[in-house]
């Protein structure tokens, strides 16, 4: 499913759902477990998981960007900023039949590389479902190729 976007003061919010028939602990395990957070998004590394504690990225050329968790709260919450200036936040909660996975992006200022970015996003989550239910992932380049699209739109509707 396609994120929503909103238009606040100062910040754009992307928010994306996703209803996932596993338990809480087991989907907080892809997004704080660096073994499992590397098969979805093999370029983050968590060298501390604590409030102020560091994500790394790997850019990929040898260097990497360093980034600050802003909260995290076992099985609930993990939040941290996203270069240069924007913040991402995951927020779990428990349903009858799994977990409601909610990711916000918050975005301090939109660019032409903001699509870009949400669509990676999209795709991340939809790999995140794919390794709960067991299954491989397909070819990303692919999906992201279609998904990038009606991200175009989306940040075009905001201004």
């Amino acid at each position: 499913m396609i994120a929503t976007i909103e238009k606040g003061n100062n910040v754009v919010t992307a928010t994306y759902t996703r209803n996932l028939n596993h338990a809480t602990p087991e989907v907080w395990s892809f997004l704080t477990e660096n073994k499992k957070l590397k098969q979805w998004f093999s370029e983050l590394e968590i060298q501390s998981l604590e409030k102020r504690g560091k994500i790394f990225f790997d850019l990929q050329d040898g260097n990497y960007e360093e980034m600050e968790i802003l909260d995290v709260v076992e099985n609930e919450v993990f939040a941290f900023t996203w270069p240069p200036t924007d913040s991402v936040r995951f927020e779990l909660k428990s349903t009858g039949s799994g977990c409601e996975l909610v990711f916000k992006e918050f975005i301090h200022n939109v660019t032409e590389h903001t699509p870009k970015d949400l669509a990676g996003w999209h795709i991340c989550l939809d790999v995140i479902e794919r390794l709960l239910n067991g299954k491989s992932t397909r070819n990303r380049k692919a999906e992201w190729e279609a998904c990038y699209p009606k991200y175009q739109e989306l940040v075009a509707s905001i201004n």
